[in-house]
């Protein structure tokens, strides 16, 4: 803006000029009386956005506003479309400002920072996530992302220092809807997934500067050191992170993050490694089809009744654990609610009361929570009590270390929830407007406020039949508006009998409105302490608000025990409901599961339809490779191992008759084809680039799920890749890998791999017809039936027969093209598989011509070497 343009904005639009300026990134909603208007360029895009009237003032600066009272309802579209929206309020009293109200911003609202009851589903987080890398002097730092993470509903703190090539695994779990990052910086490995509505946010690199931010974090926790929170020299990444973070919700929320909690600091290691490639295949959270119900596993096995638990089983679900203590830990917890069917059934009853303490919480300490939420806090406090009882009556309850310190650790809240119970009554309104929040006795001041107040409505009621009487006016009434107060009403037919004592107020068509000194009087008395009640209700609330505030650690403190709770009980509700064992994890290699079961497919079909399978993979037999038909069941194999995987590793039961896990470091599944055609990848490539992530991150204790390598491209390219991948994993890598494909050249393999062998999903043929048994046998499989699927699926018939023709003829002639002779074999390109000779080998007929049950040993040894001789082209 020109200074000459400047000098001709009015007071008002000079100051909003000003305050933009300082937010220029976010939508400026700018109060004005009951309205929040916009202004410029705000106006123009908010309208648009909103689908509201776009209307200017009288210098021609377009304006556009939204009422006061619905605000929060246009500030949810505007950030769920990935808006920043600035919040500048009237800070003055406007009958004693001089000139323009002063405003100032109280708040900035962005997708990562929301506070608002009712805009983040309580089943999930709603992270913030800032990212740095270590700078060029931090040279034992190099190649390391440092991650900072907060969810502002929750206060929810997590620092992580990681690999570069771990940085999309742990984008891909978080899933963050803020992403900050350096300013001129695209992200420490390029081009980062943050999803695709994640807003990306960018600060000063000066802001992620690791000292600094460890000066932040001791003095914000009151600690001598950041070593107090468990972070060395090799954190410094995360600290930086961690400082930038801060400093940008600082500027957020200007009344500060008083329920911020002390960060926790997650260690990559200590957790099974899952990349998004994986959770997508497995559906643990998300289903392949979008909008498709009770596909996920999270979905199956969520049975918990509170917020806290909801969050913390899918954290679990996403981040399953690598340390053999603390998965048994959570077993055996899971085992005695199963074992205590009544105790499990009585702490599940106590908890069903209980609703989202954390974000309750965090909404209180930051002067956020309504009446009613105070209330709905107080009433979820209240049911502490029964947990605790239901807690101690747990038989075995002393088996498990966690029930143990649960019990002893939880903090009722007693002094809390008799503060909110003494102070609120029984049904708080929903906003403080509309007043009666505070119980009678409670307070003095406002007992003897509403005693005046409720003195002067009983006289002015009462008013009316005494003026009747003394004015003979039968009809004559007292009333009430906003604009003139308490008023006596006389109609027109009556003007003659109006006392002289009685004032003219408003003339209406057929009556006036009058006031007498006496009236005026108790107007005042009534109407002052109406005001000097609603006064004092704030200031009560106000204060029950820094109650909660002050008490906000021990709040989150015992929700997060209240969580691990409605989680070990939920999945022991699971495990007993649906027949789930305990596994066995240990350290060793083997994975043994028998009669196990897909947990989301056995509850979508009748439970006696699914067939449970048995699959051992051991040192000596790591490759599993299977085939069999489409529909016969490969890939529900593949997945209910690697979702048993899961549950174990993060502390379930698991859908098996037995189980024994040997601990897993990475899981890694590649399932069915897709495409990134935002990126410009087909198939094939999609599916070349997540094998080669497998190729190159798997270790010996991984576990590899590949399901149809190298169907994107020609047979033979395809077979070799396949056949290279399968090589690879064993000789290099030797991890357990399952491989199911419909290249029956792999059943090969075996013969030269010590520890692959074959297996194969059982089909029978009857009368032409294919059963799908859906059974894992040993053996390989040399058909694919692929046409029979075709036909099951509807194809014409005549295109069922021509395909029939034309298998027997591939078959018959091996040739990708029938009825075409096959291109001469390059002599530099290697043959993994030799088609064979036209005309039959003389060593091979006279093999075939051998009667082995006739020869001695010896005679058979010495036709062998014969044989091997002449093979090598040696004289007979």
């Amino acid at each position: 803006m020109t200074g000459r343009v400047a000098e001709g904005l009015t007071p008002l639009l000079r100051q909003y000029r000003e305050i933009k300026a300082r937010h220029p990134g976010a939508i400026l909603f700018f109060r004005m009386g009951d309205f929040y208007e916009m202004f410029y360029e705000d106006a123009e895009l908010g309208a648009r956005v909103l689908d509201i009237a776009l209307t200017s003032r009288g210098d021609g600066v377009p304006l556009a506003g939204v009422p006061v009272r619905s605000a929060a309802d246009y500030l949810k579209q505007l950030v769920a479309r990935g808006y920043r929206v600035a919040i500048c309020e009237q800070v003055e009293d406007p009958r004693l400002a001089k000139g323009p109200v002063r405003r100032e911003v109280v708040e900035t609202v962005t997708p990562g920072a929301l506070l608002e009851e009712g805009w983040i589903p309580g089943s999930r987080n709603n992270w913030m996530v800032a990212l740095a890398t270590a700078g060029g002097a931090e040279r034992r730092n190099a190649g390391r992302v440092g991650l900072a993470a907060i969810d502002l509903s929750t206060g929810e703190f997590v620092l992580e220092t990681l690999e570069r090539s771990a940085l999309e695994e742990a984008l891909s779990r978080l899933n963050p809807a803020e992403v900050v990052l350096p300013r001129e910086e695209a992200g420490p490995s390029g081009d980062p997934p943050f999803g695709p509505t994640a807003l990306v946010t960018h600060r000063e690199p000066w802001e992620f500067d690791p000292a600094l931010a460890a000066e932040d974090l001791a003095r914000r926790f009151g600690l001598a050191s950041t070593d107090g929170l468990g972070l060395g020299p090799a954190d410094a990444p995360a600290l930086g992170a961690a400082g930038a973070l801060l400093r940008y919700l600082a500027e957020l929320q200007p009344a500060g993050l008083p329920h911020l909690t002390r960060p926790v600091i997650r260690r990559s290691e200590r957790h099974l490694w899952l990349d998004e490639m994986t959770r997508r295949n497995l559906e643990l959270v998300e289903p392949l089809r979008p909008g498709a119900r009770g596909a996920t596993l999270l979905e199956t096995i969520d049975l918990t009744l509170t917020p806290m638990g909801g969050r913390l089983l899918r954290d679990w679900v996403l981040s399953p654990l690598r340390d053999r203590e603390a998965i048994d830990r959570r077993l055996d917890a899971v085992e005695a609610l199963v074992r205590d069917h009544r105790g499990r059934g009585r702490l599940r009853e106590a908890l069903d009361g209980v609703r989202d303490l954390e974000r309750l919480a965090g909404r209180a300490a930051a002067g956020r929570a309504t009446p009613r939420e105070l209330g709905t806090l107080r009433d979820s406090l209240g049911r502490l009590p029964d947990v605790l009882e239901a807690l101690a009556g747990l038989a075995g309850r002393e088996r498990s270390a966690e029930l143990v310190a649960a019990e002893r650790e939880l903090d009722p809240l007693s002094d809390l929830a008799g503060e909110l119970r003494a102070a609120l009554v029984e049904r708080p309104p929903a906003a403080l407007s509309d007043g009666g929040l505070i119980r009678p006795g409670y307070d003095a001041e406002l007992d003897g406020l509403r005693d005046l107040r409720d003195g002067g409505k009983r006289y002015i009621a009462g008013l009316q039949q005494r003026e009747r009487e003394r004015t003979g006016i039968g009809s004559l009434k007292v009333g009430f508006n906003k604009v003139f107060g308490y008023y006596l009403e006389v109609t027109n037919a009556h003007a003659a009998k109006v006392p002289p004592d009685y004032e003219r107020r408003q003339t209406l068509a057929g009556a006036e409105r009058y006031v007498t000194p006496e009236l005026k009087q108790y107007e005042e008395k009534v109407l002052g302490a109406e005001e000097r009640i609603a006064a004092r209700e704030a200031e009560l609330l106000g204060a029950l608000r820094g109650t909660v505030g002050r008490a906000v650690a021990r709040i989150q403190g015992t929700a997060r025990w209240l969580a691990r709770l409605d989680v070990w009980a939920a999945l022991a509700e699971v495990a007993a409901r649906y027949g789930y064992t305990r596994p066995r994890v240990d350290e060793d290699f083997a994975l043994v599961l028998k009669g196990s079961r897909h947990p989301v497919i056995e509850r979508l079909v009748a439970r006696e339809s699914f067939i449970p399978n048995d699959v051992r993979f051991t040192e000596s037999e790591r490759v599993l490779l299977v085939t069999g038909p489409n529909m016969a069941g490969k890939s529900t194999v593949l997945r209910q191992i690697g979702l048993a995987v899961v549950l174990a590793q993060m502390g379930s039961f698991v859908p098996a008759d037995e189980a024994r896990i040997g601990l897993v470091d990475r899981l890694f599944t590649r399932v069915g084809a897709s495409d990134d055609l935002a990126r410009g990848q087909s198939t094939f490539m999609v599916e070349m680039s997540e094998t080669s992530a497998i190729l190159h991150n798997a270790t010996a204790r991984s576990l590899v799920l590949l399901d149809e390598i190298g169907r994107g491209t020609s047979t033979y390219d395809g077979v070799a890749i396949a056949w290279a991948v399968t090589e690879h994993l064993h000789d290099r890598v030797g991890c357990k890998t399952m491989f199911a494909t419909h290249y029956h050249e792999l059943m090969q393999l075996p013969e030269r791999l010590q520890h692959a062998r074959n297996l194969n999903v059982a089909v029978r043929e009857t009368g032409g017809t294919v059963v799908f048994l859906h059974r894992l046998e040993p053996g390989g499989t040399d058909r694919s039936y692929g046409i029979h699927v075709a036909s099951l699926a509807g194809l014409p018939a005549p295109v069922v027969a021509r395909a029939q023709e034309v298998l027997g003829s591939l078959e018959r002639e091996h040739r990708m093209v029938p009825g075409r002779p096959p291109a001469p074999p390059d002599p530099v390109q290697l043959r993994l598989f030799d088609p064979g000779e036209r005309e039959p080998h003389p060593v091979v007929e006279e093999i075939r011509g051998l009667e082995l049950d006739r020869l001695t040993p010896l005679e058979a040894l010495n036709r062998l070497a014969d044989l091997k001789r002449r093979a090598e082209g040696g004289p007979r």
